[in-house]
């Protein structure tokens, strides 16, 4: 007689296994990433259904179809994120990112798989999971750089214009600054106490207010060099130290392995010129590129100081343990103004993420797209929108070179602009011109504009209407050229920041934990658990939260189960 105990004990093993992969999947949160399925592009979104028309109903249930299916496949992540990159976007508004997303949808370089116009994305757009972060100081409705750095940076919101010191200490205390009791530490230096490797990156001065936030400690985020403390009338008390001198010999500046941007001008004494013949600024003597490579060398470290594009691109990230780039006196150019010495973000992200990622323990990394904010508040609005879509490419190439499971990238603003996007134009209507309606005067005027600036005309009156208009209506001429100065309402030489909430994107491991509407001190917060780095760190991951104790159960069940298989089938 045919013996049918072997196909019984292989179909229940089989149907056993199906089971415990289903339990496994369920109870886990779906722990399985596959990395391909997230390389979501507008390309899957809107090029899915090319067959039909716009006018066609099926089209957008189909556009809202596709997101769907995409939001439902997105499993949470619940593992440790080994790296962390932290974007940060200098006066990238809400308005900003919209007129960005459809500037890189009309450009002439876009892709024939990219969107059109309003359809286009942002590279970070495409992430699974968004949030509102409030940005006031606590003394300031309206941040600035320092503040928001301090926040977004520490965990803890301060007074307007000090990074990395608590708001019981007032603006310009020199005396106050040198207490320890009011710094606080950043999440770059919880990195390098878990024992991660760091870096940082920004197209302004690498002493300005944003990456400054990262290491050091000031009441005043003006005091970039020794020049500009005693220049200062207002301060209180001496003997303060400026930032680069804290970049370069004081913790945690002096073990940040990757620092890219530019500033060489706060770095070098005024007797010297840097490598474009630029003067320094600094008053005391002391050429700080020199201290941080003999700091270096001391300790038989490879390190290498790097002034030109050409350099970066050489640049050996197996050869190199520490590197400090300067590629320019001061800010960086504009992209569109950009000499062939100065380095894309996208470059420079490369180039950082090859040398940090060469840690086990992983790495955490800051980049700034600083020049958004500088070309708003010179009204040059086309300049700003050139800069988002920069560092959309530096957002594409970190996560192009990481793996979702693992990494942590979160890409956010410091603080809103004042430009706003109006009037009733047309589809794909080029967003740095007229708006296709019309003033009551029957005068032409841009889509965008600013509440305040060095744009502001003074207004006449009509004669024959009595109503004031516009003098010197702009030209679509005159939009053609990145440097004009779009409309404003009030006059100022310097247009201010907005007081609005600021986007937060994020993608990898606790992601999810960045929606919301919530403080702007809370990233920082989020991002420490989910790295498992900061001091409360240990009680945040011991927490029934973490994802230890999430995988834990699946665990614990499959072994169960083929304890009680294994003993059935024998």
């Amino acid at each position: 007689m045919l013996d049918l105990r072997p196909m019984r004990v292989t179909g229940s093993f089989c149907l056993f296994l199906v089971i415990c992969i289903s339990i496994f999947k369920n109870v886990s949160g779906g722990i399985v990433i596959n990395d391909e399925a997230d390389k979501y592009s507008e390309y899957f979104k809107y090029q899915a259904q090319a067959d039909i028309s716009e006018d066609d109903p099926n089209y957008w249930q189909r556009v809202g179809l596709n997101e769907l299916k995409y939001k439902l496949n997105k499993p949470l992540i619940k593992g440790e994120a080994k790296n962390v990159i932290l974007f940060m976007g200098d006066g990238m508004s809400l308005t900003t990112i919209t007129s960005s997303r459809i500037y890189k949808g009309q450009s002439k370089d876009r892709l024939k798989t990219e969107a059109r116009g309003e359809q286009a994305h942002l590279a970070f757009e495409n992430f699974p999971f968004t949030g509102l972060a409030k940005t006031y100081c606590v003394d300031q409705q309206t941040a600035d750089s320092a503040c928001s750095a301090t926040a977004y940076l520490t965990g803890v919101k301060t007074n307007l214009g000090t990074i990395g010191v608590s708001s019981k200490i007032t603006r310009k205390n020199c005396e106050g600054m040198k207490n320890p009791e009011y710094f606080t530490t950043s999440i770059l230096k919880w990195a390098q106490d878990f024992g991660k490797l760091t870096g940082i990156i920004t197209t302004t001065r690498v002493t300005h207010a944003s990456p400054a936030g990262t290491y050091a400690h000031t009441t005043e985020r003006d005091w970039e060099c020794d020049a500009d403390i005693k220049k200062d009338p207002n301060r209180l008390g001496q003997g303060c130290k400026d930032i680069a001198t804290q970049l370069v010999k004081d913790e945690p500046g002096r073990r940040i392995r990757v620092i890219f941007g530019g500033g060489r001008n706060k770095f070098l004494p005024e007797s010297s010129k840097d490598d474009e013949g630029y003067p320094g600024q600094r008053t005391d003597g002391v050429d700080l590129i020199k201290e941080w490579l003999l700091d270096k060398t001391n300790k038989t470290r490879k390190a290498k100081y790097i002034h030109t594009r050409g350099q970066l691109m050489d640049l050996d990230p197996n050869n190199t343990d520490y590197v400090l780039g300067l590629f320019s006196s001061d800010n960086f150019n504009y992209n569109l103004e950009k000499p062939d010495t100065q380095p894309t973000l996208a470059e420079m992200t490369r180039a950082a993420i090859n040398i940090l990622s060469q840690e086990k323990k992983g790495y955490f990394l800051f980049i700034e797209g600083g020049l958004i904010d500088i070309a708003h508040h010179n009204n040059t609005a086309a300049f700003a929108l050139d800069e988002t879509v920069e560092m959309s490419k530096a957002v594409e190439v970190a996560v192009n070179m990481t793996r979702e499971k693992d990494t942590l990238i979160v890409v956010t603003a410091d603080h809103a602009h004042t430009m706003t996007m109006s009037g009733y134009s047309r589809r794909n209507h080029n967003i740095l011109g007229n708006s296709d309606q019309k003033d009551q005067n029957g005068q032409s005027y841009p889509t965008l504009s600013y509440a305040n600036g060095p744009g502001a005309r003074a207004p006449v009156i009509n004669e024959s209407t009595g109503q004031c208009q516009l003098t010197n209506p702009t030209t679509e001429e005159e939009f053609g050229n990145a440097t004009y100065h779009y409309p404003a309402l009030v006059p100022l030489v310097d247009e201010t920041h907005g007081g609005d909430d600021v986007m937060v994107f994020a993608r990898g491991p606790w992601s999810h934990l960045f929606t919301g509407s919530y403080e702007q001190n809370f990233i920082p917060i989020a991002m420490g658990f989910a790295s498992r780095v900061g001091p409360n760190s240990k009680a945040a991951t011991e927490s029934s939260g973490w994802s230890m104790h999430q995988q834990s159960v699946p665990v614990i069940t499959l072994t169960v189960m083929i304890s009680v298989m294994y003993n059935w089938l024998h």
